[in-house]
């Protein structure tokens, strides 16, 4: 006797259910594709006859943040369009923007840079420039890593400052430049440390220095000036370290790291003031070059 392979009514409806949902998700998807598919056509560059047709389809794309058709269609007009075409500039501010969104920020920067070279009246120039230098500050994330981006980025800033003293965006700027600085300062700071660590202290101390004098508002300095004192206390340069720990208290006077590493440390002895009419001292080295004597 053989089993019975009826399905029982039950599962077999449930079954015709699941089939039917499932079709009908189906049928959702294919009707959602065809829906994308006929809101945002292939962009087609051949299809607009004129430049500025381009460039309004092009700040249609970007409000649409269709990014790769915005680039598409303003890497041609950046191309096409007339050098004295007003259009031109906007089509470089905007493909640096499209850039930017697509995390291309070499890419961006140059767009920017370009106006600023070859458009520097242009009321976008200033903010171009400003563009331009966050870009390059982009790509330099630690300090540790190759500061070449960074150099470019300061550079850049510094272009602003030089071209548009006035521009609105100088204080914002310069805001950026000192937390650039900080990092060029940690940047020295953290290979001075290298040499500090292996005991190599006269090349610790150059770049410790370069901390203090390169980038004197920076908060690295407190920290390179401690290192300091200790690798001038370790080589037994006194007045070095009684200049570098004066410096530290009169910056630092309530620090309590600047207090236990300068424990000890004197103040630099004040050199005495020689009155106009005195005589010149015999002692120390000259003061001037000595008369070559004549020829025999």
């Amino acid at each position: 006797m053989y089993l019975s392979q009826a399905v029982p009514e039950p599962l077999a409806n449930l079954r015709v259910l699941f089939q039917d949902m499932l079709l009908s998700r189906r049928a959702l998807v294919v009707a959602l594709l065809f829906a994308v598919l006929a809101c945002h056509p292939d962009f087609q560059l051949h299809t607009f006859a004129t430049n500025e047709a381009l460039y309004k389809a092009a700040m249609q794309e970007i409000a649409a943040g269709r990014w790769d058709n915005a680039v598409t269609a303003l890497e041609k007009l950046t191309t096409d369009l007339p050098a004295r075409d007003t259009l031109l500039p906007r089509s470089h501010w905007y493909l640096g923007k499209a850039h930017e969104e697509r995390g291309e920020f070499i890419l961006a920067a140059t767009s920017f840079s370009r106006i600023v070279e070859s458009f520097p009246d242009d009321t976008l120039a200033d903010d171009a420039a400003l563009e331009s230098a966050r870009d390059y500050a982009k790509m330099w994330r630690k300090p540790a890593l190759d500061p070449t981006y960074g150099e470019t980025a300061a550079a850049t800033y510094n272009t602003l400052l030089g071209l548009y003293p006035t521009s609105p965006l100088i204080p914002e700027a310069r805001k950026e430049m000192e937390a650039l600085d900080e990092m060029f300062a940690q940047k020295a700071y953290g290979t001075g440390m290298y040499y500090f660590r292996r005991r190599a202290y006269d090349p610790a101390l150059i770049y410790f220095t370069d901390v203090v004098t390169k980038y004197p508002a920076t908060p690295t300095v407190r920290l390179a000036q401690l290192r300091m004192v200790e690798s001038y206390k370790i080589i037994r340069y006194k007045p070095e370290a009684s200049e570098t720990c004066f410096a530290l208290r009169k910056g630092y006077p309530e620090d309590v790291e600047v207090k236990q590493v300068c424990a000890g440390v004197p103040d630099p002895v004040a050199t005495p003031s020689v009155p106009a009419n005195s005589p010149p001292s015999t002692t120390g080295p000259p003061t001037e070059r000595p008369v070559t004597p004549p020829a025999s």
